[in-house]
């Protein structure tokens, strides 16, 4: 057995995380590890029947330990299998001497569970005529793990060689995410000619996705009572240009290797006072800019500053000052993953691509951030396939359809056989 504990990561592979997912969701339930270990049903179960069982198990990113320790029990049984472990990833892999190699990849880890809807455990229903499976993770991606799983176990001699993937730590800062952590630590336990990623896409081929980066700005005012608030300066009234800027910012639909990407730039975070008679001296915005793949993550950023300066977004400057009229704003980069281009024009791509078609379903871009990214900066094309619609990703009325589930299940069985 071949565990190893990945840098920044506690003695039981936990993710180092100084606050609970309760304190950075205020909306969410802290869903915590389970007392009794973890067993997951027959891995040759309908794949529906294995998504159920998946999202009955808490995994809020950094408490996966217990699903992947019993990802990895069920993986072991089966002989025709090697199966590795990097804190709580788990990779297991044929070894038949194919020509070719493909990986199938899937994130354990959820964002926490809904206060309001309660969606951990799941539950079986009926929606506009259709079973599905409810809860928290079965679209985003529970339901891609479970059509895994159950190929892994029944595709014991595939016409391909394959490397199953399941991972945790995706549903936060890219540092922690475990395939990254994989990918920098064993490269060759990935290596493969195509990826598949079973994050969801309604049962069609998305090609490539788009870039994600998040900046963290402080504005500073000076504080005073709000009796007699010209003797301070304002900093949420300071903010707002800055508000304005990203609500206004020239986003654009751009067409790459025949995919078109819509972008996106949004506020997503604003914090600010510390009495409600008190002129606020600070506020916090947090922005998150979806940028489409004909940019790097570095152009994406300077574009991004741009915007914030209040410049030509298509300009010049890379490192432009932030003023919000109370001087210049200070400015964290929290977060940037790159874009990644389609990737569709490689032979097993195209012949998934054309398999997919036959079955009813179609091609699109991907407006999220996955993991194809990672696989692309490999230089390992990548696309995504997974049962659920994406709308519904992190909703508290989640829910897969069966007959995706089974789709996706039957597609790739059809492909990799």
């Amino acid at each position: 057995m071949l565990v190893r504990t990945a840098p920044g990561r506690g003695p039981t592979g936990q993710a180092e995380d100084p606050s609970p997912p309760s304190d950075r969701y205020p909306d969410r339930m802290s869903a915590t590890d389970t007392a009794a270990p973890v067993r997951l049903p027959d891995l040759a179960s309908p794949p529906a029947d294995i998504a159920q069982a998946l999202v009955d198990v808490p995994s809020v990113s950094g408490s996966e330990g217990p699903l992947a320790d019993a990802v990895e029990a069920a993986l072991r049984d089966l002989d025709h299998l090697e199966v590795l472990r990097h804190g709580n990833t788990v990779v297991a892999r044929t070894h038949l001497g194919r020509p070719q190699r493909v990986v199938v990849a899937g994130h354990l880890d959820t964002v926490p569970v809904s206060l309001r809807s309660r969606n951990v455990p799941g539950r079986r229903e009926e929606r506009d005529g259709q079973e599905v499976v409810w809860g928290r993770g079965s679209v985003d991606m529970k339901g891609g793990v479970a059509v895994a799983l159950h190929l892994a176990a029944t595709l014991t001699h595939p016409g391909k060689d394959v490397t199953w993937v399941l991972y945790d730590n995706e549903e936060v800062a890219a540092h922690l995410n475990g395939l990254g952590r994989v990918l920098a630590t064993h490269p060759d336990w990935l290596a493969g000619d195509l990826a598949v990623l079973g994050e969801p896409t309604a049962s069609r081929i998305e090609g490539g996705c788009n870039g994600t980066l998040r900046l963290v700005l402080d504005v500073r005012g000076v504080t005073a009572h709000s009796a007699r608030a010209w003797r301070g300066v304002n900093a949420v009234h300071a903010a707002a240009p800055l508000i304005q800027r990203v609500a206004t910012a020239p986003v654009h639909e751009v067409e790459v290797e025949g995919l078109v990407f819509r972008e996106s730039f949004s506020v997503v975070g604003i914090q600010g006072g510390t009495a409600t008679n008190s002129v606020p001296d600070a506020c916090r915005l947090t922005v998150n800019y979806r940028f489409a793949p004909d940019l790097t993550a570095e152009a994406a950023l300077a574009r991004a500053r741009r915007v914030l300066a209040g410049l030509d977004a298509d300009g010049d400057e890379a490192e432009p000052v932030i003023d919000a009229g109370t001087g210049p704003v200070a400015v964290e980069l929290d977060d940037l993953c790159p874009a990644a281009r389609p990737g569709l024009d490689s032979p097993m791509a195209r012949e998934l691509i054309a398999l997919v078609r036959e079955r009813g379903g179609g091609v699109g871009p991907k407006y999220g951030w996955t993991d194809v990214a990672r696989f692309s900066a490999a230089g390992i094309p990548a696309v995504n396939l997974g049962p659920g619609d994406p709308m519904l990703c992190h909703t508290d009325d989640e829910h897969c359809p069966v007959a995706q589930i089974e789709a996706v299940a039957g597609a790739l069985r059809a492909w990799l056989a």
